[in-house]
C-alpha cells in the first residue's frame, strides 16, 4: 500500500468546509480524473473517474463520520483504497483540511506514478482546487450531518443487523 498524507488550510468555518465535503456529487468539480459520483444512501457511492487514460468505476463506503471532525472512507472493490480526512479549526474563520489515503497501484505506471510523487501531487491540487471552489462561494451547496460510528474492534466481522 502507498500512503499519502497533504493539507490545505481554507478561509472558510469548519462547519461549511465539513458541509461541503459531505457533497460528494460536486467533487467532479474540483477533483482532476474524477467524471460523477453518485451519493447511494447515506454511507455509499459510487465513483466512475478517467486517469490516465484508464476508466474505472468503484464503490466506496463510509465507515466512520463524525460532523465537522472527520470522514473515513473505504472502496468496495478494486482498486483497493481507504483514508480518513479531518477538519481542523484554525479559527472561527478557517478550517484545516487533511487528508490521509491509502492506495494500492496496481500497473507498472500506476507503481512509477506513486514512486515518483505523482499521486501525491494531483492530490494535493485537488485540495487546493476544493479551497478555491469553497472560497469563492456565498455557502455550501448542501450538507449531511449525519453520524457514522466506526465498527467496534471485535465486531469487524459481524455483518450489519446481526446480533453482536
Amino acid at each position: 500500500m502507498t500512503a499519502i498524507q497533504v493539507s490545505v488550510d481554507v478561509a472558510r468555518p469548519v462547519r461549511t468546509v465539513y458541509n461541503q465535503w459531505t457533497q460528494f456529487e460536486s467533487f467532479p468539480a474540483f477533483m482532476a480524473g474524477v467524471d460523477r459520483v453518485v451519493q447511494k444512501g447515506d454511507t455509499h457511492a459510487r465513483w466512475e473517474t478517467s486517469i490516465g487514460g484508464v476508466k474505472r468505476e468503484f464503490d466506496t463506503e463510509i465507515t466512520e463520520q463524525r460532523p465537522d471532525e472527520r470522514i473515513a472512507w473505504t472502496s468496495l472493490d478494486e482498486p483497493k483504497h481507504g483514508g480518513v480526512v479531518t477538519f481542523h479549526r484554525l479559527d472561527d474563520h478557517s478550517t484545516r483540511v487533511h487528508l490521509h489515503m491509502e492506495y494500492e497501484p496496481h500497473s507498472i505506471p500506476e507503481k512509477a506514478g506513486a514512486a515518483l510523487g505523482v499521486v501525491q501531487h494531483r492530490i494535493k491540487g485537488d485540495l487546493n482546487r476544493f479551497r478555491e471552489y469553497i472560497e469563492h462561494r456565498q455557502a455550501e451547496t448542501g450538507e449531511w450531518r449525519g453520524s457514522v460510528a466506526m465498527p467496534r474492534q471485535h465486531d469487524a466481522g459481524a455483518k450489519p443487523g446481526s446480533p453482536q
